[in-house]
């Protein structure tokens, strides 16, 4: 049977990919984010997933206002980087593993999800980011990947609790599709930053920190942080951490944090990350 074996936070800043793209990672302000990522970068080559489920939002690049949905599941066969005003990121095609994920749109019908379905739709920086980020520069990305893009730009977005109950579906799916598939979640986003406003460049350690803090086993907490909740603490993007619920939902109710980084600033932005284990 399937099993998802590790879930992964992090955030997928676009200036992060580019850095990475113009081969700046060891440039004096990159280099404390890409030295944050090496202890996952090696710990990943031997626990190498068949299937990733990566949790992301769109930002206009396949899905523009006229059509938002709030939970979208990738179908097609291959996604291809998106254009996103520069060019296409110079990072491979992204592949899907369809069986599964027919499997778990199904299974999330069941379990009362009326999830999109995406035949057709490039993947920004949402997406590649965080996979250059844990697998490097690479020809081909080490396992197939099914993106799942949630809404975090439009009103109505999603609660943290829709999101959880998401990603304890999204268990449930996985345990029981027949085949024997390694399988990792990770969640993308955040942490606290906001792009504009009179609040532009906001940034609230304490806020992040306690999140992390809560992700493994204080998530009662974080399923009850608002909308407003997350505007006023974590900046108009800080909302993208709910994200991560969906990620640690489909963990199980316990968990091991095998490693955490947390790093001011990027960008304009606050970058976390951690990998975590279940224990059930």
């Amino acid at each position: 049977m399937a099993k998802i074996t590790a879930g992964i936070a992090t955030s997928h800043v676009p200036a992060i990919g580019a850095a990475f793209d113009q081969g700046r990672d060891q440039d004096e302000y990159w280099k404390p984010v890409f030295d944050g990522y090496e202890w996952a970068k090696e710990w990943i080559k031997d626990n190498t997933p068949d299937v990733v489920i990566l949790c992301y939002n769109d930002h206009a690049s396949a899905m523009m206002l006229d059509i938002v949905p709030t939970f979208a599941l990738g179908f097609a066969e291959e996604f291809e980087p998106a254009d996103e005003g520069w060019g296409r990121r110079d990072v491979p095609m992204v592949y899907n593993n369809t069986d599964l994920a027919g499997h778990i749109a199904e299974q999330l019908v069941i379990d009362n999800f009326d999830i999109t379905i995406m035949n057709q739709m490039d993947v920004d920086h949402g997406l590649t980011v965080p996979l250059s980020l844990m697998f490097g520069r690479v020809s081909e990305w080490p396992c197939k990947v099914i993106p799942l893009a949630v809404n975090v730009t439009q009103f109505p977005t999603p609660s943290g609790e829709r999101c959880w109950q998401l990603g304890a579906a999204i268990r449930d799916a996985v345990a029981c599709f027949p085949e024997d598939l390694n399988v990792q979640i990770w969640g993308t986003g955040g942490m606290s930053h906001q792009l504009q406003g009179p609040r532009a460049g906001l940034i609230n350690p304490d806020f992040d920190n306690e999140f992390l803090d809560k992700l493994i086993d204080g998530t009662d907490d974080l399923r009850k942080i608002t909308r407003l909740d997350y505007l006023r603490e974590s900046g108009s993007e800080g909302i993208e951490l709910i994200m991560w619920l969906i990620m640690r939902a489909a963990l199980g109710e316990k968990v091991e944090e095998l490693h955490r980084f947390y790093h001011v600033p990027a960008s304009n932005t606050a970058v976390g990350h951690v990998v975590l284990k279940p224990l059930d």
